[in-house]
């Protein structure tokens, strides 16, 4: 039974949420969904059909609504139409699965009969180069919001919401872990955009600023917080870094490539480090303490499945 409380959100088992899809009306056929395996191998069918399909239909029902409160602005002012993107933000800890779900909800989103452009942005594109977090003495500190060059970020997020046709923001590659030089990537009149990041929610507490700020979560029209316990997030984490030690790392250009040479047991005690050193200091200080603005939260358990679905009332 859907739970219901004084608190700010519902809450749903698992099988009160899929059994929202009823009705979808999502053009994916099964090979599409098969498909969408190839994000990530680990990815269940189950997970998609059961979890993302009801949560395209939610933001697809509220993206209709957004419109036609846009259309019934520019009708009372007599002004001509113009395309302002929906704007969703998916956030939460480093190897929560943010990326996973952003890739998912793109496509599905852009599968409705509608059609709509749905462009995915994350917010590595907007971290300083490493030469200047090295000026700041900032390498240990990548992810956190002091990392970002917030001023460039938040002029991108609030051109794309006025409207402006397109915008070059630039390119990171996990490869050099860097900004790429003289590669930028397009952002073209898309109807809806995806932002994915670790600091999307923060507001001036965690900014330290003493004066009244616009913040990026200002932008956002609905806000998802990809949720685990901490102790799997490392798990998550370790057996991510591992993996890429076989694959992405191997290649010479790779920041990480000195890893790859090490012991299995020697790589697995470096990202343990890593993760507490860092990425858990982050959760814990920036990161953890913005679940609640979110919108939705998706709370995993073990293989990254999905349990549990809170909505905010």
């Amino acid at each position: 039974m859907l739970h219901v409380s004084s608190a700010p959100f519902l809450t749903f088992s698992r099988k009160e949420w899929a059994s929202l899809r009823d009705n979808v009306n999502n053009t994916l056929s099964l090979r599409d969904i098969l498909n969408l395996k190839e994000i990530n191998n680990d990815l269940s069918i189950n997970e998609i059909i059961e979890i993302y399909l009801p949560l395209s239909k939610l933001l697809n029902l509220y993206i209709c609504s957004n419109i036609k409160q846009q259309t019934a602005l520019e009708q009372f002012l007599n002004i001509q139409k113009k395309r302002i993107p929906y704007i969703i933000g998916i956030t939460g800890s480093v190897a929560a699965g943010k990326s996973t779900t952003a890739k998912i909800l793109q496509t599905l989103l852009s599968r409705w009969p509608e059609h709509r452009i749905v462009e995915l942005v994350t917010t590595d594109r907007f971290l300083y180069s490493n030469k200047i977090l090295k000026k700041r003495h900032l390498m240990k500190k990548k992810g956190f919001p002091q990392s970002y060059d917030i001023t460039n970020l938040m002029n991108f997020i609030s051109k794309i919401k006025s409207g402006v046709k397109s915008m070059t923001i630039p390119v990171y590659s996990h490869v050099i872990y860097d900004i790429i030089p003289n590669v930028q990537q397009v952002v073209y009149k898309p109807d809806i955009l995806i932002l994915e990041g670790l600091n999307i929610l923060q507001n001036h507490h965690n900014y330290h600023c003493n004066s009244p700020c616009v913040f990026i979560s200002d932008f956002i029209d609905f806000s998802i917080y990809v949720d685990a316990p901490e102790h799997l997030l490392q798990e998550w984490y370790i057996d991510r870094f591992l993996k890429f030690c076989y694959t992405t790392f191997s290649y010479s250009n790779s920041y990480f490539y000195r890893y790859t040479q090490l012991s299995k047991k020697k790589i697995i005690s470096i990202a343990s480090q890593l993760w507490t050193n860092i990425n858990r200091l982050n959760l814990q200080t920036n990161i953890l303490p913005t679940r609640k603005r979110a919108n939705l939260i998706l709370k995993k358990d073990i293989n990254h499945t999905i349990n549990n679905v809170q909505l905010k009332k």
